[in-house]
């Protein structure tokens, strides 16, 4: 069974590997993360069909891709709210001047951290990078995190340690 389900997703990757990237593509708008999204719905259906036989692995894998990439857009959604969010109040502390909050010098600032933060995600090793977003994207324990990736807590916690510290390294070092 192993070497069949094998034989079933390297059909799949072959004959759907391209057309998935553009599909996953066309909805988040974003060529590297619709490759990144495509490769977690393979790996998600790999699991799946280790627990049962699937009547339509294709549908199964679009479905998955589909619902990965909705979730990466209402995480960027939540992400600009939150922002939004933490903006208005310091503004509020600093008094009532929503003049200064919104300022382009400030925008453009949030931006670069943002994108500070991004550039220091895309340099982590693979490993580390998924155990950091299962943790602060989907909000996974570590347990699960590590049930998930197959790996230990303990890695699991030395993974995150280390994004954070890439992060904060990159966004420190930013102009």
């Amino acid at each position: 069974m192993n070497k069949a389900r094998k034989t079933l997703l390297e059909r799949l990757f072959a004959e759907h590997g391209q057309a998935l990237v553009r599909f996953v593509a066309r909805i988040v708008k974003s060529p590297d993360d619709a490759e990144d999204i495509a490769q977690h719905a393979y790996l998600r259906l790999q699991k799946l069909s280790d627990e049962k036989e699937l009547e339509n692995p294709r549908a199964y894998l679009y479905q998955i891709a589909n619902n990965l990439a909705v979730d990466q857009l209402r995480r960027g959604k939540l992400h600009v709210e939150y922002l939004n969010q933490q903006v208005s109040l310091e503004g509020e502390t600093h008094g009532n001047d929503h003049t200064d909050h919104q300022s382009p010098e400030r925008v453009l600032a949030a931006r670069q951290q943002l994108q500070s933060i991004y550039e220091a995600m895309d340099k982590l090793p693979l490993k580390c990078r998924q155990a950091f977003l299962l943790h602060r994207t989907r909000g996974l324990s570590y347990s699960e995190i590590a049930h998930e990736m197959n790996i230990s807590v303990s890695s699991v916690e030395k993974y995150i340690l280390q994004a954070l510290k890439a992060c904060r390294r990159k966004v420190d070092s930013s102009p």
